[in-house]
C-alpha cells in the first residue's frame, strides 16, 4: 500500500485536456504504473495486517442448561491473512480507488470461562475470518509546499463470517456459544482495518516530502520542481504539472520568457511519463548566465601537443600581420564568454541550442600583464544529443556552424575571415569542457527509493518526452 501511492504519487501522474500553462515540466502515472503499485503494495498491506494489535476481550452469555457463562478471550495473534483479489482504478477528478475482496484471517489465543460462581476452565483457540473485504478512495491533492499529498476517503470494511474453535478444557460444550463470541471477534477486526488502511496511507505523505522540489545542482543554481496546480486525474491516468525552473542559488529571479503550453501524448506502454519542456533548459541558460558561469579562459596548455600551431603571437603572424609587430614572441589568452544566454530549440527528433558569445583575445605581457587585442563576436549553432544517465537528464554538444565578426580592436583594422579555422579550432577545445557539465545532468523530479527502469527518450516539439518503468526498493 505505501508503495502503491508512492509511485502514483510520485510522480504520480494523461490528460491532455490539463491547464497546467505555467508548468515546465509534466509527470504521468499511467494504468500499468498503477498496477505496479498495486504489485508491490499488497504485500506491505498483508504485513501490516498481521501486525494487528487484538486487544483482551470479556463478555458473558447464557447458556442453556449451564446459565450465565463469563468469557476471556487473551493473547490474541493475527496467525496468517490472505488477500486473493485486488484491484486498483482512476476515479476521475479524486484520486484512486482500491477494492481488496475474498480475503481472509486467522488468529489464536487464549480463552479462559467461570460459570456458576465457582467453576473456571481454560485452553487456546483458533479464529478465521473470511470474506474480508476493503474498498477505499485514496485522493491526491497538493499539501501547500508543492508537493503531491494522498489520504484516504470513504472506507469501508467487512467480514463476511468468522468461526473459532475452542480447544482444551470442556471445549466441546463451551463451543455451543462460540457464534456469540464470532460476532464479537468479527466486529473488533472490522473496526480495526479501517483505521489501519488510513493510517499507513498517511505514512505515505513521508515519502512525498522528499520530492526534491528545491534541488541544488551546483554552486550557480538549484532547481524548482512544486506543482503548479493540483494533480489532475483522468479515467486512463494521473498527471502532474510541475514548475521545472532553475534559479540562482536563493535568488528566485523570473526570465523575461514563460513555459510554453504541451500535453503529454495518450501514450500506455510505460508506467511512468515525464515531458520536460525547452523552457526548464532555457531557464538553466539564463540562471548560468546572470551567474557569470559562461565562460571559459583558454591557454596554450589547453591546445593538444600534436597540434603544429600553438597560442601565441607568432602563430598569427600570418593572419593579422600586426600582432607579431606590436607583441613580439608573446603568448596570448582567450576567454569565451555568453553574450547572452544560450537557447534551447526542441524539434521532432531534434535538439539545437543557439549561443551568442564574445572571444576576448590577449596577448601575456612578459610580466603576466594581460593586454587586450581584439574582441570577436561569435554566433554558433550546436546539435545536442539528450539522454538520461541514473535519475539525471544529461547531454552532449556538437557545433553545426558558426559565424564571427569583428567587434572591437585595439590593433587596428584587419580581416576576420582568415581567423575561421583557427577559432574553429578554439571552440572544438570549448565544447568538450562544457560537455563535462553536460553529462552530469541534472535531476529529474524523483522520490526517494523510486529508480528508472530502461528510459526511453524521444524528442518532441518543444519538450523531451521520457517513457520509463519505475522499480520501488523500501
Amino acid at each position: 500500500m505505501l508503495s502503491l501511492c508512492c509511485i502514483m504519487a510520485l510522480l504520480a501522474l494523461s490528460c491532455p485536456e490539463t491547464s497546467g500553462n505555467t508548468a515546465g515540466v509534466k509527470v504521468k502515472l499511467t494504468q500499468k504504473g498503477l498496477e505496479y503499485g498495486q504489485k508491490i503494495g499488497i504485500p506491505i498491506l498483508l504485513k501490516k495486517l498481521k501486525a494487528i494489535d487484538l486487544p483482551e476481550m470479556n463478555g458473558s452469555v447464557g447458556v442453556f442448561l449451564i446459565g450465565r457463562v463469563a468469557y476471556s478471550l487473551t493473547g490474541m495473534k493475527v496467525l496468517n491473512v490472505r488477500l486473493p483479489q485486488s484491484a486498483v482504478g482512476l476515479v476521475p477528478g479524486i484520486g484512486v480507488s482500491l477494492i481488496i475482496s475474498d480475503g481472509y484471517i486467522d488468529t489464536g489465543g487464549n480463552w479462559r470461562v467461570k460459570f456458576l460462581g465457582f467453576i473456571s476452565d481454560s485452553g487456546t483457540f483458533d479464529l478465521s475470518v473470511c470474506g474480508l473485504t476493503i474498498t477505499t478512495t485514496i485522493t491526491i491533492k497538493s499539501d501547500g509546499t508543492g508537493r503531491p499529498m494522498v489520504r484516504s476517503a470513504n472506507c469501508e470494511a467487512s467480514l463476511s463470517h468468522a468461526r473459532i474453535r475452542l480447544r482444551g478444557g470442556a471445549s466441546w460444550l463451551y463451543n455451543m456459544f462460540n457464534g456469540y463470541i464470532n460476532k464479537k471477534v468479527r466486529k473488533e477486526l472490522q473496526r480495526k482495518i479501517c483505521p489501519l488502511v488510513s493510517e499507513n496511507i498517511q505514512k505515505i505523505n513521508s515519502y512525498m516530502k522528499t520530492l526534491n522540489v528545491l534541488k541544488k545542482i551546483d554552486r550557480y543554481a538549484e532547481i524548482e520542481y512544486g506543482l503548479t496546480e493540483s494533480p489532475v486525474v483522468s479515467v486512463s491516468s494521473t498527471e502532474l504539472s510541475l514548475k521545472g525552473e532553475f534559479y540562482n542559488i536563493g535568488v528566485h529571479k523570473k526570465p523575461a520568457f514563460a513555459p510554453t503550453p504541451f500535453s503529454l501524448p495518450p501514450n500506455e506502454r510505460n508506467m511512468l511519463y515525464m515531458g520536460i519542456s525547452a523552457f526548464t533548459a532555457n531557464s538553466a541558460g539564463f540562471v548560468y548566465k546572470n551567474a557569470g558561469a559562461l565562460r571559459l579562459r583558454i591557454t596554450d596548455k589547453m591546445i593538444p601537443r600534436a597540434f603544429p600551431y600553438r597560442l601565441n603571437t607568432k602563430t598569427f603572424e600570418a593572419l593579422i600581420p600586426q600582432i607579431a609587430k606590436q607583441y613580439p614572441n608573446m603568448m596570448m589568452k582567450l576567454l569565451v564568454k555568453a553574450a547572452t544566454a544560450p537557447t534551447v530549440t526542441f524539434a521532432p527528433n531534434n535538439v539545437t541550442l543557439q549561443a551568442n558569445t564574445t572571444v576576448t583575445v590577449y596577448a601575456i605581457q612578459p610580466n603576466t600583464t594581460l593586454t587586450t587585442l581584439f574582441i570577436l563576436n561569435v554566433d554558433a549553432s550546436l546539435s545536442a544529443h539528450v539522454y538520461v544517465i541514473r535519475k539525471n537528464l544529461a547531454g552532449k554538444l556538437s557545433l553545426n556552424k558558426f559565424n564571427i565578426d569583428l567587434g572591437t580592436s585595439y590593433i587596428g583594422p584587419f580581416k576576420v575571415k582568415p581567423l575561421a579555422s583557427f577559432l574553429q579550432i578554439m571552440l572544438k577545445i570549448v565544447i568538450p569542457h562544457v560537455n563535462v557539465i553536460l553529462q552530469r545532468g541534472f535531476p529529474l523530479p524523483n522520490i526517494a527509493n523510486i529508480s528508472l527502469v530502461k528510459p526511453r527518450l524521444v524528442i518532441m516539439k518543444d519538450y523531451v518526452l521520457i517513457g520509463t518503468d519505475v522499480q520501488f526498493k523500501p
